[in-house]
């Protein structure tokens, strides 16, 4: 299981990247950016050379030690010993103790936590952002706005936490009520990607806690350092309120630490947020114990303008789109599907936008394009441009590797593609995009749909009735359907997830807080009678 993850940290290994005690060179303490003047904001944030990958009340950890490397010039920033099989199975009894505690307290004071830890997050907004930044990779203010989806999502969950509840329905029977009770289903597992370290995880952590649930997080490796920094901010929330820090446990960790949460009967949800092929192994092993789980898997997402879109609008969007977070965002988008009338125009305007990006350390402000993750992003994306070629695709912008530091690579637009084409429906996390001619609202609706992913799509133009159209049965079917502007950007009001194999979880906002809880139909008799439903006599 978790051959994909398994992978990654095996090449890792073979990189001199994954690094235990016994085999760290003399000098790697002198090399970590944390040594260097210019990243002594990083203690700022609770971090050090080696930091501890386990938390549920107190730190510590007696797993493998890797080290986390910035992307825009692969050199090291610190180590975190991450959690041992041991470690796991502390945090776990002390995350089910811990709910014991939580789950008394009354749902309108759990959201004064929640909004204490949002107030925590504001004060290291931008200290926080500039790790994001550092570690994964993305530009300084996706970075910053990362963080700030996490304390939105915490002033939400406030909100809603004097709101949950179900209703009362009629009873067909006199002298009874008939109610709805929600309850928190216990412990959350919360397994999150490189690509959105902190965002995800407050997706899920604010309102899992305010339903009641305690929470274990297991945050992607190459981000371990984002994970600590974040659950630092939270403990010190909880040590204040004099709260059992295992309310929001962490155990840093890979494949070992995903496959025993997904197989764990005693975490009640798993929400697993990467790929499709890993997402898929996690359903498989959570549906054997007949658990829940809620998936945030993969995207091909299509941009569709037609002749009358506004193209002010069209040409921005599809940049944003496909370049943003250097394509490394699930709702990325990865085909633009445009008008046979316009098509030559948007194309070239595309290229005038794309020479124009300004290229540079994530970090810089003026920057709007840093690297991808990791090396093996890179080969991935030499790969898709090569496989779009041999199948009749002609690269018309970018393609290659740029010659600088990190794992920069151009971005690339691809025409002449059928819309059918194996490597357009297969999605890869880089920035290429795949620009398709259409003649028909008919056909171009079904290309849309003909992938196997389905979370997120969006139309460009003016014509009412087929806005409606594309919102309704025959239209996307996809979990966000947007009109006029692009695939990525959602807010955090409205439920956040997609179909198909994107694996149907909602998170976020809307009634996405019905996943973390367990519903009950409840029938009162407060008569003293005993009427059967249906009107059954049984005497």
């Amino acid at each position: 299981m978790w051959y994909f993850a398994r992978a990654l940290w095996v090449n890792a290994a073979k990189n001199g990247k994954l690094l235990g005690l016994w085999n760290r060179p003399a000098a790697f303490m002198s090399t970590l950016l944390i040594n260097q003047p210019q990243y002594t904001w990083l203690k700022e944030l609770g971090l050090r050379e080696e930091n501890e990958g386990v938390y549920n009340g107190s730190w510590g950890g007696q797993g493998e030690v890797i080290t986390t490397y910035c992307p825009a010039n692969n050199e090291p920033i610190a180590r975190v010993r991450q959690a041992s099989v041991a470690d796991y199975e502390e945090t776990i009894k002390k995350a089910r103790e811990a709910w014991k505690v939580w789950a008394d307290i009354p749902a309108p004071k759990r959201g004064e936590i929640v909004r204490q830890i949002g107030d925590a997050l504001r004060e290291k907004i931008q200290v926080l952002g500039n790790l994001v930044s550092l570690e994964m990779g993305k530009i300084l203010v996706e970075g910053v706005g990362e963080v700030q989806e996490y304390v939105d999502i915490c002033d939400y969950a406030v909100g809603l936490s004097r709101m949950i509840g179900g209703p009362i329905l009629p009873s067909e029977r006199p002298g009874h009520a008939l109610i709805e009770q929600w309850n928190p289903v216990g412990l959350v597992g919360i397994i999150t990607a490189f690509n959105f370290p902190v965002a995800v995880y407050g997706w899920n952590n604010a309102i899992a806690m305010i339903t009641g649930n305690v929470c274990l997080w297991k945050g992607a490796p190459t981000t371990s350092l984002v994970s600590v920094a974040v659950t630092k901010i939270i403990a010190k929330v909880l040590e204040d309120n004099k709260l059992p820090g295992a309310i929001c446990s962490l155990t840093c960790g890979g494949a070992d630490i995903g496959t025993a949460m997904a197989k764990d009967e005693r975490v009640n949800l798993l929400s697993f947020t990467g790929s499709t092929q890993v997402g898929k192994q996690v359903a498989l092993m959570v549906q054997e114990r007949f658990g829940r789980s809620l998936l945030e898997l993969g995207g091909n997402n299509a941009i569709i303008a037609f002749e009358d879109a506004d193209l002010s609008l069209v040409v921005p969007s599809a940049l944003f789109a496909a370049v943003g977070t250097a394509g490394q965002r699930c709702t990325t988008a990865r085909r633009l599907f445009l008008h046979e009338n316009i098509h030559d125009d948007v194309v070239n305007r595309l290229k005038k936008a794309y020479a124009q990006i300004r290229v540079g350390n994530p970090w810089d402000p003026n920057v709007l394009y840093g690297p991808l993750h990791t090396k093996q992003s890179v080969s991935m994306f030499l790969g898709a441009v090569e496989e779009a070629k041999k199948e009749g695709g002609t690269v018309v912008y970018g393609g290659k590797v740029m010659d600088r530091p990190g794992n920069y690579v151009e971005p690339t637009i691809v025409t002449g593609l059928a819309h059918d084409a194996s490597i357009a429906h297969t999605e890869t996390f880089a920035p290429i995009l795949y620009v398709f001619k259409f003649k028909t609202e008919e056909e171009v609706f079904a290309w849309n749909n003909e992938v196997k992913q389905g979370l997120s799509s969006s139309i460009f133009t003016k014509d009412l009735g087929r806005i409606f159209r594309w919102l309704g049965p025959k239209g996307s079917d996809c979990g966000i359907v947007n009109v006029n502007i692009p695939t990525s950007g959602a807010e955090i009001g409205g439920a956040f997830g997609g179909e198909k194999h994107t694996g149907g979880g909602r998170e976020s906002g809307s009634d996405a807080w019905k996943q973390y809880m367990r519903r009950s139909t409840c029938t009162i008799n407060y008569s003293k009678d005993l009427p059967l439903a249906q009107g059954i006599k049984f005497q």
